[in-house]
């Protein structure tokens, strides 16, 4: 099976050295980068195409929220945002720009091992402590304005509209599977199929998407 590559992106060396040295315990996850700015971890994402950039939100030059809406237009990686900040427009904003998940750099070892996992097969990861926030700001926010079921129904198909139901529940690939008894691979291709037909970046967008519409 072939290992997890991961950039990591992030302005302090010690940083990076300590999650260099945390992810290689993991033995299925494989650091192929390191980028001391956004800039840099934008040009190393479209050479490496790696499966996970870890992005720090706050660095020199081009921020965090800036290099993952570059990096998710190339569509170069998934990105995971791993900050000390929690803070509305760093939150917002990473996921507007269509990271597939935001973790504080609290986070527990184990965590953050298994977050990236899920990235890397295309789940999505939000810390515990800013999701309820969350949800409220986006389900309220004017430039979020909410969609109409009916305008979800009638531009997917009915098992497209279980995809984003289920992403409204905020579960993952493999749950989504088990309850619609079809094959992750299968679910994989919904949710991309989703994204496009609605014009979102990430399933996080698409989960905020769904609870807005009633389906979540």
């Amino acid at each position: 099976m072939n290992a997890i590559t991961v950039l990591l992106a992030d302005d302090h060396a010690t940083v990076r050295a300590g999650l260099r040295l945390l992810l290689e315990t993991a033995g299925d996850i494989e650091v192929v980068g390191e980028a001391a700015d956004g800039a840099a971890a934008v040009r190393q994402a479209r050479v490496l195409r790696p499966d996970v950039v870890l992005m720090d939100a706050r660095m020199p030059g081009t921020d965090g929220v800036e290099a993952t809406r570059q990096v998710v237009q190339d569509a170069s990686a998934e990105v995971l945002m791993l900050t000390t900040f929690d803070l509305d427009e760093v939150v917002f904003g990473a996921l507007r720009a269509g990271a597939s998940g935001f973790l504080l750099k609290s986070v527990e070892p184990a965590q953050l091992i298994d977050a990236i996992r899920r990235v890397a097969v295309g789940d999505g990861v939000v810390a515990p402590e800013v999701t309820r926030r969350l949800l409220h700001a986006f389900a309220n926010a004017p430039e979020q304005p909410a969609a109409q079921p009916s305008r979800v129904v009638d531009g997917l198909t009915p098992r497209e509209v279980d995809v984003l139901s289920s992403l409204g529940r905020g579960l993952p690939n493999a749950q989504i599977a088990a309850e619609l008894s079809i094959s992750v691979t299968t679910v994989k291709t919904h949710v991309s199929s989703v994204l496009a037909k609605l014009d979102l970046e990430s399933r996080m967008q698409a989960a905020i998407y769904a609870r807005e519409a009633g389906l979540g």
